[in-house]
């Protein structure tokens, strides 16, 4: 067996173990909802499922090992986890503290991966992919928290990045690299905080119905600038060599931007 071989047998089964630790951890997270607001069965299951399959996708993805920044990531997705649990279990009667603090923890460690990445030099395609799939779940779990309150059509804030890429399966135009942008950042930074703070029970109904709407309406124009450029774009070859150039911006450490979203981000 020669030693590259048996290196990759290693990274593998270091992958096995830190997957294995991430549902394990999933799993301490149910608990600790199970004692401070009595997570039920359907707690359990869904919080279980989403452990699962987290550990399977990891598992199938033919990374080696995970880095300091995707196990950064797996502590989100663990936490996104317990948020889905939550909801899922008690929906309009999940205390609005204990969902605002798991998902604000989740939030808060989004910030940090990328900063992570960047000083350990550990950026790859799919850690930015796995953090990107992980901001797009916990936000769908946060719209539809908050659309029992303020009404179901918060959903949208979650489900757009997800008919985006639908539609791209349908048209390829849409799979085009974006350049930077600071407002699709900052439009996407803002999605969690304004569904945390409008599902918070800490503002007025009034208000959590506008923080909300504004959030939806700047996702809509953010989401709605960047397909009129890959339009404006697919009609101009020349413009489009450009673009691949551009698209060589760092994301959470390096990645090129492409044309799927991070999360809302995307937009």
């Amino acid at each position: 067996m020669s030693s590259q071989h048996r290196h990759d047998r290693r990274a593998t089964g270091q992958l096995r173990l830190q997957t294995g630790a991430g549902l394990a951890g999933q799993m301490l997270v149910l608990g600790i909802l199970w004692a401070v607001s009595g997570l039920g069965l359907v707690g359990w299951l869904v919080g279980t499922a989403c452990g699962v399959t987290l550990c399977a996708l990891l598992l199938r993805s033919g990374k080696p090992s995970l880095g300091p920044a995707d196990l950064v990531t797996l502590s989100r997705a663990v936490l996104a986890g317990g948020t889905a649990a939550l909801v899922a279990d008690q929906g309009r009667d999940a205390s609005l503290v204990v969902v605002a603090v798991v998902a604000s923890a989740a939030l808060v460690l989004d910030a940090v991966d990328g900063q992570v990445a960047r000083r350990t030099g550990t950026s790859s395609g799919l850690g930015a992919r796995f953090d990107m799939e992980v901001d797009a779940f916990l936000i769908l779990v946060l719209s539809a928290f908050v659309g029992l309150f303020v009404g179901l059509w918060v959903l949208a804030i979650g489900a757009i990045r997800y008919v985006f890429v639908a539609a791209q399966q349908v048209l390829p135009w849409l799979r085009g690299p974006l350049p930077p942008s600071r407002a699709r950042k900052t439009v996407a930074a803002l999605q969690g905080i304004a569904l945390v703070v409008a599902g918070s029970g800490l503002v007025p109904g009034p208000v959590a119905v506008f923080v909300a709407g504004g959030a939806l309406a700047a996702l809509v124009w953010s989401f709605s600038r960047d397909i009129a450029w890959l339009w404006h774009v697919r009609t101009l070859p020349v413009i489009a060599q450009g673009a691949l150039e551009l698209a060589v911006v760092p994301q959470r450490g390096g990645e090129p931007a492409t044309g799927g979203h991070k999360g809302a981000e995307l937009a």
